[in-house]
């Protein structure tokens, strides 16, 4: 059995360290041999103390004298590198087999995107790097040789459900629809009058997942699910058009792949990352990930919805971008990434976020995106716009 030598990107969130759990089980198949994390220097210690890798890197210059002391005071023998373009270079690193790309938000690209053009086996948990850069991710993978596997647990789920390919490259022949399952999250029957007095503690209180904040909010928005439907598009090679969404309370059905010959193929499990994030390590064999076994007789029932796009706008904007193309998504990104930091600092409402979005859609000109660098200036400006038009929003609110 080959040792995989792993880089975690953004190890010290709920992906990463889900993902840090499950390689611990088995250290036989999997070496740490980074860790990265944004600017928290006592999480990435503790996880550094457990895994003892080569490289720990921040991405917050201002932290790294504080980690490089802690460092030196636990007597650890990692080197501290600094700086976004340090976790790119983590990313890329020769002594590197399998890179999780986890962090959160557009953060992840350039790194996620690093680890594509050194050809590495890549772990995405990063849905916004295939949504702002679709094109350009997905060509980095083939002309390099790198792996794809999805983490997403909907999008995992449609990968196992579909026969043996590669992500982007899969021939459609026989696939009729791709359907994803989201919960409804935690406003799923509220009123929409109601939802303009949300408070992001509730936002953030999901029914069934353990996530953190940001995609707690997402999920509340259903912007997840919007995201997902961009992301799907690019990794299956699905038209948009068969691309739906389900409402699925009880997030047991990850997502399922309906065939032409009616046949439907679903994924369950309990509602845990620890098997999406197993199985693409393992892939493609089955490992043990501390998961829970699934007891279909004690849930008893399972249930399902149609989505509905005027509570959640957010759903019928994601086909919109898609149709654009461009720097279109990437704005529909960026634009959420700030409204959501704006209503979880309390200066946005709840519906405050969706309004943002639309703000920014209608404002930020879509351009092609021939290059990174389209996408990057997309991005810069989508988040300037955003963060005026969340003050002008929560001053109207006030």
């Amino acid at each position: 059995m080959t040792l995989q030598r792993i880089a975690v990107l953004g190890a010290t969130g709920s992906i990463g360290r889900s993902t840090l759990d499950v390689v611990a089980r088995h250290p036989d198949r999997f070496r740490v041999v980074a860790l990265t994390a944004h600017r928290n220097v006592e999480a990435l210690l503790a996880a550094a103390r457990e895994h003892r890798p080569r490289y720990l890197a921040i991405a917050d210059e201002s932290a790294a004298p504080a980690l490089a002391r802690a460092v030196r005071a636990a007597s650890l023998a990692c080197e501290v590198l600094s700086g976004a373009s340090a976790v790119a270079q983590v990313a890329a690193a020769p002594e590197i087999d399998t890179v999780m790309a986890a962090i959160v938000g557009g953060a992840g690209l350039e790194s996620s995107l690093a680890a594509a053009r050194a050809g590495k086996k890549i772990l995405l948990a990063n849905k916004e790097a295939l949504v702002m850069a679709g094109p350009i991710f997905m060509e980095a993978v083939t002309r390099h040789g790198a792996s794809l596997l999805p983490i997403d647990s909907e999008h995992n789920a449609v990968f196992q459900c579909l026969p043996p390919h590669s992500p982007g490259r899969l021939a459609a022949n026989g696939v009729r629809r791709v359907l994803l399952t989201g919960s409804g999250g935690p406003f799923r029957a509220r009123a929409r009058d109601e939802l303009a007095r949300v408070t992001p503690d509730e936002a953030c209180r999901h029914p069934t997942w353990n996530m953190g904040r940001k995609i707690s909010v997402d999920s509340a928005t259903m912007m997840n699910k919007a995201l997902e439907i961009i992301e799907a598009h690019w990794l299956f090679g699905v038209p948009a058009e068969r691309i739906e969404v389900v409402v699925h309370p009880q997030s047991v059905i990850h997502s399922m792949v309906e065939y032409a010959d009616g046949s439907v193929i679903a994924q369950l499990g309990n509602p845990d990352m620890r098997t999406p994030i197993a199985q693409a390590l393992a892939h493609p064999e089955r490992i043990e990930a501390g998961v829970a076994s699934l007891d279909l007789a004690r849930i008893g029932t399972l249930t399902f919805e149609a989505p509905d796009f005027e509570r959640f706008p957010a759903l019928a904007c994601a086909y919109r971008v898609l149709a654009s193309g461009g720097t279109a998504p990437a704005i529909f990104s960026a634009a959420n990434e700030v409204a959501v930091d704006a209503f979880l600092a309390g200066r946005l409402s709840f519906l405050g976020i969706t309004g943002v979005i639309d703000h920014a859609l209608q404002r930020v000109a879509a351009r092609p995106a021939h290059a990174l660098e389209d996408i990057l200036e997309a991005d810069r400006a989508a988040r300037a716009f955003a963060r005026d038009a969340a003050n002008n929003f929560g001053a109207r609110a006030a």
